[in-house]
C-alpha cells in the first residue's frame, strides 16, 4: 500500500446532489465556488470531502425535478440542494419527506418580480426533511409598518401580472383591521396600454379622482417595468410634486434605484434587503475562520454586484452542510448511505436522514447572508431590509439617503416621518444621553433639588451647536455606564441602546463612530480624531557607572587585560637580547644604551595601546615586528570600541522604550489591557483574531488582553485602568484623547502617553436612526471646524504645557541627548583608582629607599652632578694656575670646594707651596681616551670609596638624583694632577675637612 492508498483511506466524501434551473448560470457557478472553498481550506471540513452532482431543469417544471432527483439518489447522495421556484419545490419536498433525505430549499425568482412565498405541504409523519435556507417574505411586515410610519389613510397598491396576489392576502388583513383604504391594480406588460385605456374609459372627473389617488401609491413591480410605469404616469401628467410612492423589491440594485427616482416627479420611496456590510476589508472574507474567495465578499468585484439574492444563500447553504456533516462525524453517529430507487415500492428510507436533519436544523453559521439557522420551523428567520428616500428639497428626486432599516428581530429603527429641520431647532428641547468620562462629560455643579450641570469639551462642543440652531437641552446618565455594544438577542445597552428605544434624541461623551454602530444609528460629522494610545508611567533611566565598560564582552576585556602583559614580556625579553648583542661600549656619536627593565616594557606597551606613545628606541628588527603588530591589533580594537559606544550609547535610549504596539507585544515586563466589552476591546479582537493579518503583533496583543476571557489584564472602567497604571506595571490601551487629559492632569505628572496618533475613525455625535437633526449637526460641526472654534476648545480642555508637559516625552529629539555625569563615573572612578595607587606607590618609594641612607650619611654631604664634577676638575687641570702643595695626607675634596677655587688673575702674586702629597677624585664616569687625563700631571695616590670608613660607603646618587650600584662599566679611575707652588688654600688646612663623593 502506498503513502497516497494511506491518504485516500482517511478521507471521507460527502456525496451531495443539486438541482438548479437551466436559466440560473450563477448558481451553478456559486456551489462550484462554495466546493471549491472548502476543499482550499481546512476550517470546517479537515480530513473530509464533499462531492457533487449537479442536474439542470426547465423552469418551472416539476416532474423534471423529480426525475432528476430520483436519479441522484440512485447514484447515492447524502442531501440534496436546489434553487427553483414553487412548483418545483413543492414536487421535491414530498419525494424528499418519503426518502428520508435532508433537502435545502433556496426559492428563486428570476424574471425580477417581488417575490411571493411559497406554501410548502405540511410533511405527513411530522418530520420536517425541506429547510427553507431564504428567509421568508416579509415585505408585507415591513410596508405595514411604513405605511403606519407615514401615517397614510388611503393608498393603491399596483402589482406585476407575474406577481402572485395570494402573497397579499396578510398585508391586506393588516391594513383592515387598521381602518385603511387599500385599492390594487394590476400592471401588464404593455404599460403604455394600461395608461391609454384609462385615458379611453374614464372621463375628466374620474381622471381627477384617479390622479388623487395616486398621490399615494405602493409599486410591486419588477426595476424595468417600474421604471417604464413611472414614465409613463409623468408623461400622461397622473403623477404630481406632491406625490409620494414606495418601490418595494427584495432584489434591486444602486443602479436601478438611480433610475427609478430620477424618473419620478414626486417622492420615492425603496425597500430592498441588505445584508451584512463588513467594513473592515481585513475581516470581509472571514466567516467563522472561514476564508471566502474574494469574488463574493469583496464589493469592488463586479462579479457580486451580478449575483442574484439566491445565489448568495446558495453559499451559505453549502457551508451549512459543511457544518452538518462536521458535527455528524463528531458525535460518531453516522449512517452509511446506501442508494435508493425511486420507483421500487419496497424501497425503504434512508435510516440516517433524520438525525443528520437534526443536525441541519440545529445548526447556526455566519455567512455572505448573515446569521443562517433552521431553528423557526425548519426556515431560516433572520432577514434585514433598508428603507432608502428622498425629501423635499432643491435636488428634488435626486437626493437618496438611507431612513431606516428593518430587522426580524426589532423591527423598524429609524424616522421616516416629514419633519425634517431645514434651518434652525427654535423653540425644541432634545433629550441627551451621556456618559462621564474625561475631559469629554464630567460633573461640574451637583446641588439639590437641581438638576446636575456638566462640563468638558463635549459639552461645550454641544452648547456651541445649541447657540446657533436655537434648541435647549435636558441630559441625563446612562443607567448601565456603558456607551453601547451589541447583545447576543440582537440588542444594543448603553448609550444606543436608549437612541434605539427612542428614550434619548441625542447621545453625546467619548463615543467613537463605528460601522456597527452606524447600521443601528445614525452620527454626525466627527468633531474630533480618534485613535488607541498607551498609557504607562514614566520609566526610569537605569544607572551604570561602568556603562562605558558596555560596548566589549566581559571575555574581551579579560582577553585584552592579559594581551598586555603577554606582549610586554615579548617586548622585554627581545629588547634583552639587542642590549647583550650591543654590550660595547657606543662610539661618540652612537646613542645611549637602551633601558631593558621589565617595568618601562610593560609601560611602553601600555602607551601603545592608549595611543598615548612609549619613549623607546627599537633598534631591532624584531622589536619592529613585535610592536608593529601591537600598534596595529590597538588601532582595531580601540576603533571597534568608539564604533561599538556611539551604537549603544544610541541603542541604549530606547531599550525599554515602548513607543508603538510593536513595542508593546515584544516586551514582558509590562502587563497591559483595556475596558472589556468596549469599541477598544472589540478592535483588538478582530485584528487579533484574522487568520489574514500577516503581522502577529495584534494576536499577540489579543492574547495579553484577553487572558482569562479579558478578567486577568483588562479592566471595567477607564478610570480603573488609569489607577492601576500608577499602582502597578501595566499599561492601559484606551482613547488617545482620554489619555492624554490624564496625563496632562496627573498629580505627579508621571504618566505618559504613546501610541499611533493616526486614525480614520472619529468622536460624533448619535443620533436617532433616520433623525432629522443630523443633518444639521453636521453642517454646523464643519462651520466650527473652518472657523477654527473646535482648535480654540480642543486647545482649551488638551494644553500641550499644563500642569505636565506631554511634548518632554513625546519624541525623541533629532539632534541627540548628552551624556550624563553617571555614564562617565566609571571613567572617573577609574582616574581616581590610579592616583590613589600612585600616592600609595610613592610612599612606599619613599619608606623604602630614603631612611636607610639619610641616616648614615654625614650633615655636611650634598648631592653635586659627577659630569659637572668632571668638567670642573679637567677646566682646572688645563688652566695655568698656581696651586700650592698640599699636606702630604691625603684629602678628600667635594666638588662644591673644587668650585670654590678661582684661578689666580696675576703671577706677581705670592703662592704658598703646599708639602708634597696627593689628590685623589673617585669618578664613576665611563673610561675613555683622552677623557680625565692631562699630559705630564699625575696624581700618583689614587682614591677610592674603599678608602672610606665603613660608616660612609654608600649607595651613591645618580646624575638624576636617583641611586644607583656600582657598575661594571663605571669604574672608578685615577686623574693625573702635578702640585704648583702658590698661594694657601685655606680650605683645605684643615685635613679633617671633606666630602663624600
Amino acid at each position: 500500500m502506498t503513502v497516497n492508498d494511506v491518504l485516500i483511506t482517511h478521507i471521507l466524501f460527502h456525496p451531495t446532489g443539486a438541482i438548479f434551473e437551466q436559466n440560473a448560470i450563477r448558481d451553478d457557478e456559486v456551489f462550484q465556488l462554495a466546493i471549491s472553498d472548502l476543499s482550499l481550506n481546512d476550517d470546517i471540513l479537515q480530513s473530509e470531502r464533499i462531492t457533487h452532482s449537479i442536474k439542470l431543469i426547465e423552469p418551472n417544471n416539476p416532474f423534471q425535478a423529480v426525475q432528476e432527483a430520483c436519479e441522484l439518489m440512485n447514484q447515492g447522495i447524502l442531501a440534496l440542494v436546489s434553487s427553483t421556484g414553487c412548483a418545483a419545490a413543492n414536487a421535491l419536498q414530498s419525494l424528499t419527506d418519503a426518502m428520508h433525505i435532508p433537502h435545502l430549499f433556496i426559492q428563486r425568482n428570476g424574471d425580477g418580480t417581488p417575490r411571493a412565498e411559497c406554501q410548502l405541504n405540511p410533511s405527513p409523519d411530522g418530520e420536517r426533511y425541506t429547510l427553507a435556507a431564504r428567509p421568508p417574505v416579509r415585505l408585507n411586515d415591513v410596508m405595514i409598518t411604513l405605511v403606519s410610519e407615514l401615517r397614510w389613510q388611503k393608498f393603491i397598491v399596483f402589482y406585476d401580472s407575474e406577481y402572485d396576489v395570494r402573497g397579499l392576502r396578510g398585508f391586506l388583513d393588516q391594513a383592515s383591521r387598521m381602518g385603511l383604504d387599500v385599492s390594487l391594480q394590476q400592471v401588464d406588460r404593455n404599460v403604455t396600454k394600461v395608461f391609454s385605456t384609462l385615458f379611453s374609459t374614464m372621463r375628466m372627473e374620474e381622471l381627477n379622482h384617479y390622479r388623487d389617488t395616486l398621490r399615494r401609491a405602493i409599486l410591486l413591480l419588477s426595476p424595468r417595468t417600474a421604471q417604464v410605469f413611472i414614465h409613463q404616469a409623468v408623461e400622461t401628467n397622473l403623477a404630481s410634486k406632491d406625490s409620494h410612492w414606495v418601490y418595494a423589491n427584495e432584489e434591486v440594485s444602486d443602479t436601478e434605484i438611480m433610475e427609478l427616482v430620477h424618473s419620478a416627479l414626486g417622492r420615492m420611496t425603496v425597500i430592498r434587503q441588505i445584508f451584512p456590510l463588513w467594513r473592515d476589508t481585513n475581516i470581509r472574507c472571514i466567516r467563522n475562520n472561514h476564508r471566502i474567495s474574494s469574488l463574493l465578499c469583496d464589493p469592488q468585484e463586479g462579479y457580486l454586484q451580478s449575483l442574484e439574492v439566491s445565489s448568495l444563500y446558495l453559499y451559505d447553504s453549502v457551508l451549512m452542510l459543511a457544518n452538518a456533516f462536521y458535527r455528524k462525524l463528531e458525535d460518531r453517529k453516522w449512517h452509511s448511505m446506501a442508494s435508493l430507487n425511486c420507483m421500487r415500492k419496497s424501497t425503504k428510507p434512508w435510516n440516517g436522514g433524520c438525525h443528520f436533519t437534526i443536525h441541519l436544523t440545529y445548526g447556526r453559521i455566519s455567512g455572505l447572508t448573515g446569521l443562517m439557522d433552521f431553528r423557526s420551523n425548519g426556515a431560516n428567520s433572520h432577514v434585514q431590509f433598508e428603507i432608502l428616500g428622498t425629501s423635499y428639497s432643491e435636488t428634488f428626486g435626486k437626493d437618496v439617503k438611507r431612513l431606516a432599516t428593518w430587522d426580524s428581530d426589532r423591527g423598524l429603527n429609524g424616522s421616516l416621518r416629514e419633519n425634517r429641520a431645514e434651518h434652525g431647532m427654535q423653540g425644541i428641547t432634545l433629550k441627551v444621553v451621556t456618559l462621564l468620562e474625561e475631559p469629554f462629560v464630567m460633573v461640574a455643579e451637583n446641588i439639590l433639588g437641581q438638576p446636575k450641570r456638566y462640563k468638558g469639551f463635549s459639552i461645550d462642543v454641544l452648547d456651541a451647536l445649541a447657540k446657533i440652531l436655537g434648541f435647549k437641552y435636558e441630559m441625563y446618565q446612562v443607567a448601565d455606564g456603558k456607551y453601547g455594544s451589541p447583545q447576543a438577542n440582537g440588542s444594543w445597552n448603553g448609550m444606543i441602546g436608549e437612541l434605539i428605544g427612542k428614550r434619548a434624541d441625542v447621545a453625546i461623551s467619548a463615543i467613537t463612530i463605528t460601522p456597527e454602530r452606524e447600521n443601528v444609528v445614525d452620527f454626525s460629522k466627527r468633531y474630533l480624531d480618534y485613535s488607541v494610545g498607551i498609557l504607562m508611567t514614566k520609566t526610569e533611566e537605569r544607572l551604570n557607572i561602568f556603562s562605558l565598560l558596555a560596548p566589549f564582552d566581559l571575555a574581551v576585556w579579560a582577553c585584552i587585560a592579559a594581551a598586555i602583559p603577554v606582549v610586554g614580556v615579548m617586548v622585554f625579553l627581545l629588547r634583552r637580547v639587542q642590549s647583550v648583542r650591543t654590550q660595547n661600549p657606543p662610539g661618540p656619536h652612537q646613542p645611549a644604551p637602551v633601558t631593558t627593565s621589565f617595568q618601562s616594557a610593560i609601560w611602553i606597551v601600555y602607551g601603545a595601546f592608549v595611543q598615548q606613545g612609549g619613549e623607546s628606541f627599537m633598534s631591532s628588527m624584531a622589536l619592529r615586528i613585535a610592536m608593529g603588530s601591537w600598534w596595529l591589533f590597538t588601532l582595531i580594537v580601540c576603533s571597534s570600541y568608539t564604533a561599538n559606544l556611539a551604537a549603544y550609547l544610541t541603542v541604549s535610549r530606547m531599550d525599554n522604550a515602548v513607543r508603538t504596539f510593536q513595542d508593546l507585544s515584544k516586551q514582558t515586563e509590562l502587563s497591559y489591557g483595556t475596558v472589556r466589552d468596549s469599541a477598544v476591546f472589540e478592535y483588538f479582537r478582530v485584528k487579533g483574531t484574522n487568520p489574514l493579518e500577516q503581522d502577529s503583533t495584534f494576536a499577540e496583543l489579543w492574547r495579553t488582553i484577553n487572558k482569562n476571557q479579558g478578567q486577568d489584564n483588562s479592566v471595567t472602567s477607564p478610570a480603573e485602568g488609569i489607577r492601576k497604571v500608577k499602582r502597578d506595571p501595566y499599561a492601559f490601551l484606551w482613547d488617545m484623547a482620554v489619555l492624554e487629559y490624564a496625563a496632562l492632569t496627573d498629580d505627579d505628572c508621571t504618566l505618559v502617553v504613546t501610541g499611533n496618533s493616526m486614525s480614520s475613525k472619529g468622536y460624533g455625535l448619535a443620533l436617532q436612526h433616520g433623525s432629522p437633526y443630523r443633518d444639521l449637526f453636521s453642517q454646523k460641526i464643519l462651520d466650527l471646524q473652518e472657523k477654527g472654534d473646535l482648535d480654540i476648545l480642543k486647545q482649551k480642555w488638551w494644553p500641550r504645557k499644563g500642569r505636565c508637559d506631554l511634548d518632554k516625552h513625546a519624541e525623541p529629539q533629532p539632534e541627540g541627548r548628552a551624556l550624563r555625569l553617571h555614564s562617565f563615573a566609571g571613567v572617573f572612578c577609574i582616574l581616581a583608582a590610579g592616583l590613589l595607587l600612585a600616592c600609595l606607590v610613592a610612599a612606599l618609594e619613599s619608606w623604602w629607599n630614603g631612611p636607610r641612607c639619610q641616616r648614615a650619611q654625614p650633615k655636611e654631604d650634598k648631592e653635586v652632578n659627577l659630569e659637572q664634577v668632571h668638567q670642573r676638575l679637567s677646566g682646572l687641570m688645563e688652566d695655568d694656575l698656581a696651586h700650592t702643595q698640599l699636606p702630604g695626607q691625603s684629602l678628600e675634596i667635594s666638588a662644591l670646594d673644587m668650585g670654590s677655587m678661582r684661578p689666580q688673575q696675576s703671577s706677581q702674586e705670592a703662592m704658598r707651596d703646599f708639602p708634597p702629597g696627593g689628590l685623589s677624585v673617585t669618578s664613576f664616569l665611563q673610561e675613555g681616551p683622552g677623557v680625565g687625563r692631562v699630559p705630564g700631571r699625575s696624581l700618583p695616590l689614587p682614591l677610592s670609596s674603599s678608602t672610606l670608613p665603613p660608616s660612609m660607603r654608600c649607595k651613591h646618587r645618580a646624575p638624576n638624583g636617583g641611586l644607583f650600584r656600582q657598575s661594571p662599566v663605571k669604574t672608578p679611575m685615577p686623574i693625573s694632577y702635578q702640585a704648583v707652588p702658590g698661594g694657601p688654600i685655606p680650605e683645605a688646612i684643615d685635613p679633617s675637612h671633606g666630602t663624600s663623593i
